[in-house]
Formats: structure tokens, sequence, C-alpha cells
């Protein structure tokens, strides 16, 4: 499950010259956050987003905040499928989801908090079954202020 195929997309976003960048980086990306996190750090330098969705099923949001990196997964039950989101608890030092676990957002849900993103927003938009990845990042990101940029890159 660690090909490129299963990677819908990656998208990073940050702020330059005033203005909302979003660009869509190489899919192989989402597979490698350590690699993610260096081609967010190079557009964005200290402060960005990087969006990973993966197979329709779930998405990986990471931020940076100065030398800080802050995770966000949409579900953590996808940890026990995927090595991806297995890597994100790894950085959150999470166990594994149980058997009986719900799906829920593990991580930092105040990650947009500053854009006028609000924990119960984000949660309650990780909650909803029936959207996929792509649709919940774009509620986000029109929420934050980057949609119509983020429609944009969408491939």
């Amino acid at each position: 499950m660690s090909d490129e195929g299963v990677v819908d997309f990656v998208v990073v976003a940050f702020r330059h010259g005033g203005r909302w960048r979003v660009e869509s980086v190489p899919r192989r990306l989402g597979n490698d956050l350590d690699a993610t996190v260096t081609v967010l750090r190079e557009r964005a330098g200290g402060d960005g987003f990087a969006f990973i969705s993966v197979d329709e099923d779930f998405f990986v949001a990471l931020r940076l905040a100065g030398a800080d990196t802050r995770w966000l997964l949409s579900d953590v039950t996808a940890a026990t499928d995927w090595p991806v989101a297995r890597d994100v608890l790894d950085r959150l030092v999470l166990p594994l989801p149980d058997e009986d676990d719900r799906v829920q957002p593990a991580g930092d849900v105040t990650i947009f908090a500053d854009l006028g993103v609000d924990p119960m927003s984000v949660a309650a938009i990780c909650d909803d079954l029936d959207s996929y990845p792509d649709e919940m990042l774009a509620r986000i990101a029109d929420l934050a202020g980057f949609g119509p940029e983020f429609d944009d890159v969408l491939p």
C-alpha cells in the first residue's frame, strides 16, 4: 500500500508577499513525511501547511511553525492499514488504535485556529464520513482563507 498510486495529491500552502500561494507537489512525497517537510520548508520558509490525501480515505495535514512541526491525521483508524498514517501516530507518540476505535482525528486539531478554523470545526469536518479527503480539505482551506487557491491546484 505504499506505492505512489494511493496518494491522491500532496499540496503545500503558504503566504508569500502577503498572499496565499498553494502549489501541488509530487505525489510520491505523500509517502515520505520527512521529504514533505523538507519541500514545505524550502517553499514556505518558517510557516506553511502541507496536505496529503490518501486513497480517497483520509488526509494528513502538517504545519511548520518555526522549528516545530504540528500534525493532524483525519482518521486515527487509518493507521491500522496505512504506513503513512502510522508514521504520523509515531510522530505524535500515540498508540495504534484498537479494533473498536471509531473514526476520529488524531493530533493537533488547533492547527488552523489562528486562521479562524476552530478545533470543533476541524473535528466536525474530520468526522463527516460522507466526505472525501479533498472535500474536507477544501472546507478547511475555505474557512482558513485560501479556498480558491486550494481549489485551483486540485487534480
